[in-house]
């Protein structure tokens, strides 16, 4: 059984930074890539970035470009996201995901990922 766990979030005020780890469990995915989304109170959920198994490519939204920086640890099974320079409306619910399969990190979306966390709260304070 797949679990992928969440954790790292909480409550900062804008300008500070958070560092969200997932960590999965079940099976590994030397080939699927990773990615973070989110969803903040009556929004769709919405892509944050993505990473390919081996590391070495990336893709962010461009609400977070230059901010945010995905990373990942295959050894671990982990998936990292260090977000900086955080902003109120960054407050969301940030959800770790595993695509189905292979596939260009710019065709990522909500509906090409197989297996989901139950995500953690990040507040940003004014």
């Amino acid at each position: 059984q797949v679990q992928l766990v969440e954790s790292g979030g909480g409550l900062v005020q804008a300008g500070g930074s958070l560092r969200l780890s997932c960590a999965a469990s079940g099976r590994t995915f030397p080939s699927r890539a990773m990615a973070w989304f989110r969803q903040a109170p009556e929004k769709e959920r919405e892509f944050v970035a993505a990473i390919r198994p081996s590391g070495g490519s990336t893709r962010y939204a461009d609400s977070v470009k230059g901010r945010f920086t995905i990373s990942r640890d295959n050894a671990k099974n982990t998936v990292f996201l260090q977000m900086n320079s955080l902003k109120p409306e960054d407050t969301a619910v940030y959800y770790c995901a595993v695509d189905r399969a292979f596939r260009p990190l710019d065709t990522i979306v909500v509906e090409s990922m197989e297996y989901w966390g139950k995500g953690t709260l990040v507040t940003v304070s004014s």
